[in-house]
């Protein structure tokens, strides 16, 4: 084991922790995504699910399956080991496409500032300049989707440039909006739910990232590559009010400004009925 370009180790009873390196990269980044495609493409019998992060992918296993079809191997751990060692030597050979690279980029739009985005001007002030720079800054990268975790489809994502990082909050919110966008040190993400946390917020989407009666119920996953876009407060507001039931994957072809014309109209077209009808 020692000679390959990973480790394993044991995690708990049922799971092996694969770690593809001591740094975030890429290029590890890359390693991990290869072996989760691998994995999902061509399951192992008694695999239960795989878990992706910075530098490493979690196997989770049933002892009990993996131990009634290896039953020559002295531990169902060593068993699966011995399977996850000749899978991963095979991706290597093989030199697996990155998905990432093959899957569109994910836009994002977002509304900065204002009760949108409370610590812009924090932000903007931390590095001296304007929030007009920090929205430039923010809006003018790509970022790489490293890990979800902390809540379902909360993405952490890096290519964040170090000109607008800022710490983390020396006292967290108790409740941050669904769809918030913040800064954590050089990272940024979004908060699908509304839940307490820590980092500077500067914009919010009105994309729902996770929609649990949906298949996927996450736009968001590991290994992709998202891009931010500002919009407008009107343009946010007229999204807002889509139709719950708009699908994760139709949300991404939506025009802001086309839905923006259709909420003012039928806004308009509300109030003069409204007004017929002696109710304005």
């Amino acid at each position: 084991m020692s000679n390959q370009p990973w480790v394993m180790y044991p995690l708990g009873d049922a799971a092996v922790l694969i770690e593809f390196g001591d740094r975030i990269g890429l290029d590890v980044l890359a390693s991990v995504q290869d072996a989760m495609a691998s994995l999902e493409r061509e399951p192992i019998c008694g695999v239960v699910e795989c878990v992706p992060s910075y530098t490493t992918l979690t196997v989770y296993y049933d002892i009990t399956q993996i131990a009634h079809s290896h039953h020559n191997s002295s531990s169902p751990y060593e068993a699966l080991c011995l399977l996850l060692e000749a899978r991963l030597a095979h991706v290597q050979q093989q030199s697996l496409a990155d998905s990432a690279e093959q899957s569109p980029v994910i836009r994002i739009p977002v509304c900065y500032g204002d009760e949108f985005g409370p610590d812009l001007n924090e932000v903007a002030a931390y590095h001296s300049m304007s929030s007009e720079e920090v929205v430039r800054i923010h809006t003018g990268a790509d970022y790489t989707i490293y890990a979800i975790g902390f809540a379902p489809g909360f993405p952490y994502l890096g290519g964040m440039s170090e000109s607008i990082a800022v710490p983390r909050k020396g006292t967290p919110r108790l409740r941050i909006p669904e769809g918030s966008v913040g800064i954590a040190g050089t990272q940024t993400g979004i908060y699908p739910l509304e839940t307490p946390g820590g980092w500077q917020i500067i914009g919010r989407t009105p994309l729902r990232l996770f929609q649990p009666e949906q298949d996927p119920p996450v736009l968001l996953t590991a290994g992709r590559t998202v891009q931010f876009y500002p919009i407008t407060a009107a343009q946010y507001e007229a999204w807002h009010h889509l139709d719950d039931e708009v699908s994760i994957e139709e949300q991404q072809s939506i025009d802001p400004d086309s839905i923006h014309r259709q909420y003012s109209s039928k806004t308009t077209t509300e109030t003069g009925a409204r007004k017929e009808r002696g109710e304005a």
